[in-house]
């Protein structure tokens, strides 16, 4: 997979027929792809290296003629897994902070909706320029503009440095809307009506960025896909970036990190990230789960929790759609090597160390007489991790007077066996529609199925109408009846389906992950 490939321009084309648009920093000419304008690679800020090596976003400088807008740009460093530092290091530059847009419709009147995504990774890896992000399908058929774009993840991203600000992934996103707010107008977008959508720590970071007072207008719509649930204490993080430094002989200060092949400081957190479990007793479930980085809460750009600053009724004029998939954790297990053979004290120490409170356990037990330790170690872990961080969105928004619509997928996926059920990450090409492309469409099945296009079909119909009216086409949550809609063969709106979980943690309060005092 050539994540850098220029796009499928009809070489046959002339370049006058193609695409051209003016931003604040110069002219673009894309591509024409299905009936699509498309614009690849578009900077959105200056390259993060050399005298900006760990510094907030800086405005990009304009340029002069007419810039080619058909290739990805190259992705962040990235973490190991999944082969994705290779795909790094074949990348060639390090113009990290690009844009991707995708219109039915380019030019100032057409005022579409617009749709931001945020790709996940667990904050240490990803990049937009994989296939499954491809936003044709959602352009064209939902009439709408689409935008995907790269961030700083890992160590560049979210390592705690001294001398440098937290959360500088977030503050790329930050930078990224900015960009859309002053540029969208010309490919046919609204600034008035931009929707940010994620899944996994994509959703988390649309959380974040719920809470943070900088992003406050930059868009009036948000999608939570399976929100990643964990947000780190300054103290957490500062001892994590420790021992990556220090795994290559430095302090973790911007003095010392700075002229560190990139590199060299993504393996340094690989390493940390695997080996965590033996510093459980500092860092807690955090190591438990292999969690090196996650957006710190500290009282600059993110002062509270998400869940608690949704309580507090920020943003509550942000409609919300929330939702996720089943069985989240399945697929984790599986990459584990562990599906079908937890044991009875694996899944006790799941238990032990991720339900909520003292009785938290003996609640799962009490709940799921007749669970396995299979099925026990994925729901903590589901619950924990995905699923009812991403439900007490939906709360937190109703308890500070705004609105949310819940979804759960729970579509069995038949890719891969049919061993994954409707596992994390399945909604990615439903959503999109890129049922045949990229990692996550292999759990559809070689050759979708007609049940698969329709239900990908209902997805995207459904997330391109609360982008265009703020109503994805079911009630809105509410507290006391707790309404949901059900993507499945046979579609519904009933009761939250996960009842029993709900109640678990149902007074909860998702607090930042600390560093345990020895």
């Amino acid at each position: 997979m050539n994540v850098v490939a220029s796009g499928p321009t009809d070489p046959s084309e002339p370049s006058g027929t193609r695409p051209e648009v003016r931003v604040v920093a110069g002219a673009l000419r894309g591509s024409r792809e299905g009936g699509v304008a498309v614009f690849r690679g578009v900077p959105f800020a200056e390259p993060p290296v050399g005298a900006l090596r760990f510094a907030a976003p800086r405005p990009v400088r304009g340029w002069d003629g007419v810039r080619r807008a058909v290739s990805y740009g190259p992705p962040p460093p990235q973490g190991g897994h999944f082969g994705m530092d290779a795909l790094a290091r074949d990348a060639a530059g390090d113009d990290w902070l690009t844009v991707n847009v995708w219109t039915p419709e380019p030019g100032p009147a057409a005022r579409l909706p617009v749709m931001v995504w945020i790709h996940g990774g667990a904050y240490t890896i990803g990049m937009s320029g994989l296939p499954e992000y491809d936003g044709g399908h959602l352009a064209r058929e939902g009439g709408v503009v689409v935008v995907t774009f790269n961030y700083r993840v890992g160590f560049e991203g979210f390592g705690q440095i001294e001398g440098a600000p937290a959360n500088r992934g977030l503050l790329d996103q930050i930078a990224a809307l900015e960009w859309v707010r002053e540029n969208i107008r010309a490919f046919g977008g609204d600034p008035d009506r931009v929707t940010l959508f994620g899944q996994s720590a994509g959703a988390g970071s649309v959380a974040a960025l719920l809470a943070m007072p900088r992003a406050a207008g930059l868009f009036g719509r948000a999608v939570a896909q399976s929100a990643q649930g964990t947000f780190f204490s300054p103290g957490l993080a500062a001892d994590i970036a420790a021992s990556c430094a220090a795994g290559l002989g430095l302090r973790p200060t911007a003095a010392d990190l700075s002229t560190v092949d990139p590199a060299r400081l993504s393996a340094a957190g690989d390493a940390v990230g695997a080996t965590m479990a033996r510093r459980a007793g500092r860092w807690g479930p955090a190591a438990h789960a292999s969690v090196p980085f996650s957006p710190v809460v500290d009282d600059d750009a993110l002062p509270v929790t998400p869940w608690q600053a949704l309580a507090d009724g920020a943003g509550r004029d942000v409609a919300l759609l929330v939702g996720h998939t089943r069985d989240e954790q399945r697929l984790l297990t599986a990459l584990a090597g562990l599906l079908g053979q937890v044991t009875r004290e694996q899944a006790a120490t799941a238990l032990r160390l991720f339900a909520p409170g003292r009785d938290g356990a003996s609640r799962y037990l009490g709940g799921f007489p007749d669970a396995g330790p299979d099925e026990l170690y994925e729901l903590v872990r589901s619950d924990w991790l995905f699923r009812m961080p991403t439900l007490h969105l939906a709360h937190a928004r109703t308890a500070g007077g705004g609105r949310a619509h819940v979804y759960e997928l729970t579509w069995h996926a038949p890719g891969m066996g049919g061993v994954l059920g409707a596992c994390h990450g399945l909604d990615v090409p439903l959503v999109f529609g890129n049922l045949d492309r990229g990692q996550p469409a292999a759990l559809i099945g070689e050759e979708p199925s007609p049940e698969a296009r329709e239900l990908s079909a209902r997805m995207r119909a459904a997330w391109t109408a609360f982008a265009t009216y703020g109503d994805p086409g079911w009630p809105a949550y509410d507290p006391g009846q707790r309404l949901v809609q059900v993507f499945d063969t046979q579609p519904a709106v009933t009761a939250y389906p996960e009842e029993t979980s709900r109640l678990i943690w149902r007074d909860h309060a998702f607090p930042v992950l600390p560093l345990i005092d020895q």
